[in-house]
């Protein structure tokens, strides 16, 4: 099996991308909703944001007061960092999980939708393709603000949350460019997935996977062997 990874940045347009993967058949890990289930009430994630950010951001229904929260965070680097260093590692924990679960089926790749790919750097040496999606500053602004109802103050601290999108398609495989119609940006999702069909990468991954194995397993079954004999008196 192997990962195609969607990014981007925020507004840009990640989710119309891997809809079009998923209408395809290919299996999709969405971050953002994984970052949803791990801070529902009586999770952990939950319990630790209470804990460091008050019951500010806590609504009376107990869900987090998400618009309040992201306020505080994207206001603050250092209320950022201490949200990602809550929530980063249980979104990457249920990520792999997920992946092994995919990979254990049958799948012969997946997708992994995850805004934060290029700022994190954790699930890097994982992916074999990564698709960026991409818009002008100018339409990703307006989309945001009409978007998430955000004043124009509020949006810009989104956006230069994370890093320049201009370096995240330098660094990416792929690039569409999301400024035109729908049916142009899934036309060019389609043309990826048509590609990633006929990829033998998958293949190549599960020698190399099965090969680790014997090895790993004959190093094993020498060193019994070696450690079980009983020695001459």
């Amino acid at each position: 099996m192997f990962i195609v990874a969607v990014t981007g940045g925020i507004a840009t347009g990640k989710s119309t991308v891997s809809k079009v993967f998923e209408r395809h058949g290919i299996a999709v890990i969405d971050a953002d909703k994984i970052a949803r289930e791990i801070v529902e009430p009586g999770q952990s994630g939950w319990e630790q944001i209470r804990a460091a950010f008050g019951e500010e951001v806590i609504l009376p229904s107990k869900e987090i007061n998400r618009p309040v929260l992201a306020r505080m965070i994207f206001e603050d680097k250092e209320l950022r960092g201490k949200l990602n260093q809550i929530t980063h590692p249980k979104i990457h924990r249920k990520i792999f999980w997920r992946a092994f679960k995919l990979f254990v089926t049958g799948h012969s790749w997946i997708v992994l939708d995850l805004p934060l790919l290029f700022e994190t750097g954790i699930l890097m040496d994982f992916i074999y393709k990564i698709v960026c999606v991409s818009c002008d500053s100018d339409k990703q602004f307006q989309r945001l603000i009409a978007r998430n109802e955000l004043s124009e103050a509020e949006a810009k601290h989104r956006i230069e949350a994370q890093m320049p999108l201009e370096k995240k398609c330098e660094q990416s495989h792929f690039v569409i460019d999301n400024n035109g119609s729908v049916e142009e940006t899934e036309e060019s999702a389609i043309r990826i997935v048509n590609m990633m069909k006929e990829s033998k990468q998958h293949w190549r991954n599960r020698v190399y996977l099965l090969g680790l194995i014997m090895i790993v397993g004959f190093t094993i079954y020498m060193l019994l062997k070696v450690f079980s004999r009983v020695p001459d008196v």
